[in-house]
């Protein structure tokens, strides 16, 4: 015969912990990943400013605009990783257009544009960045 004054948890109670531990974990979850797009979208708004007055500067020295990896040399590689004509930071992509700007084209303007497309989130950012400033973002 089973003693009435063991101690422990009945099933029913563990169920009902892992019941609520699911639903915070539910609610937790896409919040975070959230905020985790917001802080990365903003620190790649703030790179995009740097290169801007990172221009400024390129052109007020040479007579025209410095390409991308010029500039992400000048910042000694804090724009993100070289990869051929691009520099990709986080999940997003910067390429300069044209991708080779000639010296005649950089006395102009520049364009560099910030890509974030995720096939998995669904929405895709573009920042675009000139000799004018910094576009609204984009996302679609």
């Amino acid at each position: 015969m089973k003693n009435r004054n063991e101690r422990g948890f009945s099933i029913i109670e563990l169920l009902i912990v892992c019941v609520v531990i699911g639903v915070i974990v539910a609610i937790a979850i896409p919040a975070l990943q959230k905020a985790y797009r917001v802080a990365e979208n903003g620190n790649t708004y703030a790179t995009l400013r740097t290169i801007a007055s990172t221009e400024a500067g390129f052109y007020s020295q040479n007579n025209r605009y410095g390409r991308l990896s010029e500039i992400n040399n000048i910042l000694g590689g804090s724009i993100g990783t070289p990869s051929g004509t691009d520099i990709n930071r986080g999940k997003y992509v910067l390429t300069m257009t044209p991708a080779t700007p000639t010296d005649v084209e950089l006395k102009d303007g520049y364009k560099i544009t910030a890509t974030r497309s995720i096939a998995s989130e669904g929405v895709i950012y573009i920042y675009i960045v000139n000799q004018a400033g910094i576009d609204p973002p984009v996302s679609f």
